[in-house]
């Protein structure tokens, strides 16, 4: 990710935390709707869950300038979510989810370069996930 990424992307994120419990709702009916078996994975108050994905998007996108600080804490999660059965094919979804929520909250200012900038994020986020994942897989 170049530093404009970066800056685009903390910049639009700034935007959607006002309204966070929307995009989180937005987010998970995309998501059910682009592929109705994940929501599976998911138990529990999906209002909470929707606090801890806002609340894990706003960690990494605050460190993207500090990737290596962060990279334990993303792995981790990475490794977790294999446990609960997600599958790399699943990454994509999401992806497709979010860009889909992002461009709903922001609107006008989800221009092509700010999703350029986002897809660039996710990649790296994910990339780094998946690793973690597989590495953790082949090692059980």
């Amino acid at each position: 990710m170049t530093s404009e990424q970066k800056n685009l992307v903390q910049q639009t994120f700034r935007q959607v935390m006002p309204i966070k419990e929307q995009a989180a709702q937005l987010f998970y009916d995309r998501l059910f709707t682009l592929d109705p078996s994940l929501r599976a994975l998911f138990r529990g108050d999906m209002k909470r869950q929707g606090a801890l994905l806002m609340s894990m998007i706003a960690a990494a996108v605050n460190g993207l300038d500090r990737l290596e600080e962060i990279a334990p804490a993303v792995q981790d999660l990475g490794r977790r979510h294999a446990g609960y059965g997600v599958r790399n094919e699943h990454y994509t979804t999401v992806a497709e989810a979010l860009l889909w929520t992002l461009e709903q909250g922001l609107g006008a200012a989800f221009t092509p370069a700010v999703k350029e900038a986002w897809v660039a994020c996710y990649r790296v986020l994910a990339g780094v996930m998946q690793q973690a994942a597989a590495a953790s897989v082949a090692s059980s």
